[in-house]
């Protein structure tokens, strides 16, 4: 019982933590407007952690290092405290193991990419039904902007009505199924 408690608050934390750092990854990559509310307090949230690590990782052509590079490391040490909660013996484990953990965590950040994607189109399309006028409205659009805007001049609207939402939709959980799961399910066999 206390495990599971140990569980839950590991995945909340450095979970939490993790979909933090990669907000503020791709609110930077998407050039999202940094003097919105919500940029804010990410930025707010992370610095602790981001701002001594830019001290010895570099940005690389304007990609944030620093911050991808933290995201990797909490997901990292997310896997390794969850399976060490579960009393499974990592001091004491191969080579194998560790590269495992090294994949569920880099499986982890892609699955955690998608659903940030997923999750900030839905909001954009519900919110441009009930108030396109919030302050998340240039977050999301910036977030998204790098998505919809290929598939927009492809796929013509029916009726008036912009089609790309769902078709991100599918790609990404094609994309979840045929590739992330399985990736996921092979590396978890070697536990």
């Amino acid at each position: 019982m206390i495990n599971n408690a140990l569980q839950f608050l590991l995945h909340t934390i450095l979970g939490l933590f993790t979909l933090a750092l990669l907000l503020r990854f791709y609110l930077q990559l998407t050039r999202a407007p940094f003097q919105n509310p919500v940029s804010q307090a990410i930025v707010a949230i992370t610095n602790f952690a981001v701002k001594p690590m830019r001290r010895f990782i570099p940005g690389i052509a304007g990609v944030d290092t620093s911050t991808l590079l933290l995201a990797f490391i909490t997901q990292f040490l997310l896997q390794t405290g969850s399976k060490l909660i579960s009393n499974y013996p990592l001091l004491v484990a191969d080579n194998t193991i560790w590269i495992a953990l090294l994949g569920l965590a880099f499986v982890g950040l892609l699955k955690l990419s998608i659903y940030i994607f997923l999750y900030a189109v839905f909001l954009q399309a519900i919110l441009s039904w009930v108030n396109p006028y919030t302050i998340l409205t240039p977050v999301l659009d910036a977030l998204t902007r790098p998505v919809l805007k290929p598939l927009r001049n492809r796929i013509p609207t029916a009726g008036g009505f912009d089609l790309t939402p769902l078709v991100v939709f599918i790609l990404a959980e094609l994309i979840l199924i045929v590739v992330i799961t399985p990736t996921e399910m092979q590396l978890l066999r070697l536990f």
